[in-house]
């Protein structure tokens, strides 16, 4: 009798709390705060920040997005540029004649070469100089500026100094054969594609590094310095602090670094154009001059939109790529 007693209380507390709690939960709610009316002072408070960005969108859509868009369209004709001629719509096949021209495929090799051969350099000798440069010193800031100089020196400039550089009877040929004797003759590093490919690689990273360098010690100077602190008061060696503090905690600016170097390696131009003008007959050619040749010396619009589009779509999938790939394995070191 007492148990039945005591579970008919249980459930008549049960029924009474769930009562409450129903009737809490169909108390009305609180209103809703009024909204501010949209007034004139408001409006402008509030399109103050969009007037300030629109002079550069205008800019952006301008000499970013309209020529994108239109090298698009002009991709799908054979665009002519006389006045009064039509243009003939051709589809696709700008694009079927890119990947069946092997001038194409060669030029785009050469392009991943340079990409290949630029990028790794510039992020590891970036990194080194960074490191070496964070240490304060009197000369910190003079050497800081002497490997940034090349980054804010003209393409057209330092091009044609490595053009005489690598000529035949250049300062490296001098250096190599008739000062330190290293070889036997004197080398045609311009003639053939081997050589002169050397040679626009040195320049894309004797002019590269200092931009690395730059974004590297940025990243290096918000490293705190108790972290190496601890790091050496538990043992750790000089190359051991590097591994486990410095490459963590510049992970982000390597990421950047990384993609942002991809993109200018598939991107040259400049380079390859004045110091070698895409020769010994086109062995040289990267993407971007082999696309200049076709649209500018023979005039053929349509195609070299193509080949701009295409390289475009590579260079976006290859940034999407990079990035996902740095994302999971963060993911994987943080699990």
């Amino acid at each position: 009798m007492t148990s039945i007693t005591t579970d008919a209380s249980l459930v008549g507390r049960a029924a009474e709390s769930d009562s409450a709690a129903r009737s809490r939960s169909a108390s009305p709610k609180p209103p809703a705060k009024p909204r501010r009316p949209l007034t004139g002072a408001r409006l402008r408070t509030l399109s103050v920040p969009y007037l300030f960005l629109l002079p550069g969108m205008a800019v952006f859509l301008a000499v970013i997005i309209y020529p994108a868009l239109q090298a698009l369209q002009m991709s799908f004709f054979d665009w002519k540029i006389v006045a009064g001629a039509v243009s003939r719509f051709v589809g696709f096949d700008n694009y079927a004649r890119a990947f069946a021209d092997p001038h194409f495929w060669l030029s785009l090799q050469n392009s991943g070469i340079y990409m290949l051969a630029t990028v790794p350099p510039q992020i590891i000798l970036g990194l080194f100089i960074a490191t070496l440069l964070k240490r304060k010193s009197p000369s910190q800031p003079i050497f800081r500026v002497l490997f940034y100089l090349p980054v804010v020196t003209s393409w057209v400039v330092v091009s044609l100094l490595f053009k005489y550089l690598f000529a035949d009877s250049g300062l490296v040929n001098f250096t190599l054969h008739d000062f330190l004797h290293l070889m036997s003759s004197d080398v045609s590093w311009l003639s053939t594609r081997g050589t002169a490919l050397v040679a626009i690689c040195a320049l894309g990273v004797w002019k590269g590094i200092g931009w690395s360098m730059m974004i590297f010690l940025a990243a290096l100077q918000g490293v705190p310095e108790s972290l190496e602190e601890a790091a050496t008061m538990d043992g750790a060696n000089r190359w051991q602090r590097f591994r486990a503090v410095t490459l963590p905690a510049v992970s982000p600016a390597t990421v950047f670094v990384t993609v942002m170097l991809v993109i200018g390696g598939l991107n040259v131009f400049t380079s390859v154009l004045l110091v070698t003008g895409g020769g010994p007959v086109g062995q040289t050619d990267v993407v971007l001059s082999y696309m200049y040749t076709q649209a500018f010396t023979y005039l053929d619009f349509g195609y070299g939109s193509a080949l701009a589009v295409i390289l475009a779509v590579l260079v976006f999938v290859l940034a999407i790529a990079q990035l996902r790939l740095f994302r999971d394995r963060s993911g994987e070191e943080l699990a």
